[in-house]
This record gives structure tokens, sequence and C-alpha cells, in this order.
């Protein structure tokens, strides 16, 4: 069978057979590949634990009919080592997983600016150096601005007209002029919209020293965001935690 290297993300395992596991995985030049580990679930398993959610490898795989097969495996960076330590990192990074998958959803189409934010957002949410939930947000804003859906934070996402502007649609693609407004719209306080535009632009002095009341309205506006453009709700983000 034609072999081929890459190297992934792990995103989620299912069991299949008695010891064996199908693999999802976030490819750097592949994208979400899908593929068997022969025997990982087996304690004499020469790469199990290197084949867990959040790790980041060195894979070769095998060329298959149906699903291709991992043949070596070599860990770059053990992300869910410290991940699965802490609640709030845990359910955080779960919801970056779930957000890359349903981001790439045709297999084998590569998207290398996803795969190169996951990494990031990975190794950001492991340092410590900013809250877990802050990470996550800035991920999914910047992933759907590589989608194809960057709201806008300032100027009017309908006409273009410069704000700030005070009335917020996910469904329009955020902020809106007074002349735009459409019924339902939220109206966010100046500093959660400036909050918003800095976790979408990684500018983590501002994010910092937020304060806990416009981070949690500015969480608000981004689950309903990605509520609105991925179709419906992701399920890991109800588990998420308000800090």
């Amino acid at each position: 069978m034609p072999l081929y290297s890459d190297e992934a993300i792990v995103l989620r395992t299912h069991k299949l057979a008695e010891a064996d596991r199908i693999i999802t995985l976030l490819t750097r030049q592949h994208g979400i590949v899908r593929a068997v580990a022969k025997g990982v679930r087996r304690t004499t398993s020469r790469f199990g634990s290197r084949l867990e959610p959040f790790t980041h490898v060195d894979l070769q795989l095998a060329v298959g009919r149906n699903l291709d097969m991992i043949t070596q495996a070599e860990t770059r960076s053990p992300y869910g080592a410290r991940i699965v330590e802490d609640y709030d990192r845990y359910t955080a990074a779960s919801v970056m997983l779930e957000t890359a998958e349903r981001l790439v959803s045709e297999e084998r189409q590569p998207s290398v600016q996803q795969y190169l934010l996951l990494v990031g957002a990975l190794r950001a949410m492991t340092s410590g150096e900013h809250r877990a939930n802050d990470v996550l947000d800035s991920f999914l804003l910047r992933s759907l601005a590589v989608a194809g859906y960057a709201p806008s934070f300032s100027a009017c996402a309908n006409c273009g007209l410069e704000g700030p502007h005070r009335a917020f649609s996910p469904a329009a693609g955020g902020s809106l002029c007074p002349g735009c407004k459409v019924p339902g719209s939220a109206s966010p306080a100046r500093e959660t919209l400036d909050l918003l535009g800095a976790l979408l632009a990684g500018d983590w002095t501002v994010v910092d020293a937020a304060e806990l009341r416009h981070r949690r309205e500015g969480r608000g506006l981004v689950s309903a965001y990605v509520a609105w453009h991925l179709e419906r709700g992701l399920r890991s983000l109800p588990y998420v935690g308000e800090g």
C-alpha cells in the first residue's frame, strides 16, 4: 500500500473491534483524515498513548480503500497531558477540537491555516499565559474568519460605516449602524466590542486587562455567532465555565 507522512492534531477516537481505534485527525497537508490504529488499545501497543485527543504527532500512514492505516506515530507535543489536568482548559480545548472538525468538514482537503490556528491555540492553552476561555474565544473568532465568516466589531457589517456602533447581530455579520440595525440585535457595551476586536486581532494586552462582565458578555456574543454560522451549536460548548 502507498505510504505518506504528515503531522497532525488528534481530534477524537472511536473504538473499533477488540483492540483497534478509528482516529480522527486534522493534518497539515491532507486536512481531515480518519485512519485505523491497529492494536492501539492493547497495553503492548507501540503508540497507544501518542494517539489521544489534543496530541500533536508526526505520522506515517498507509492508504486504504475506505480508511487509511496508521503505521508509525511520534509525539511532537503532548498537549493533552497538560490540558486534562485542568477542567477549564479541558472543556475549552474540547470546543476547539470540535470546531476544527466542523469547519474542515470535507475530508482530505488541505486547510493549513485552520491547522496552524489549532496548533497555536493548543500551545497557548497549555502555556497558561492567558485565561483558557479567552484563548478559546480568540480561536473561535479567528477560525470563523479563516472560513470566510469574519465578524465586524467596529465598522457596520452591512454598509461599512465606521463606528463604533452599539448594535450587534450574528446573522448580519457583527456590528450594525443605527440605519442598518435589525430587530433582535444585541446592544453590547463598547468595552465588550473592543474586547472582541482584540480577541480577533490577538491583542492580548487588551484581552488580559478586560473586566469579567465584558468577558462574559463577549463570550455570549461569540457563542451566538458560532452557532449561527455553523448552523447548529457545538455539543461541547455548554460545558465551558464562565470564568
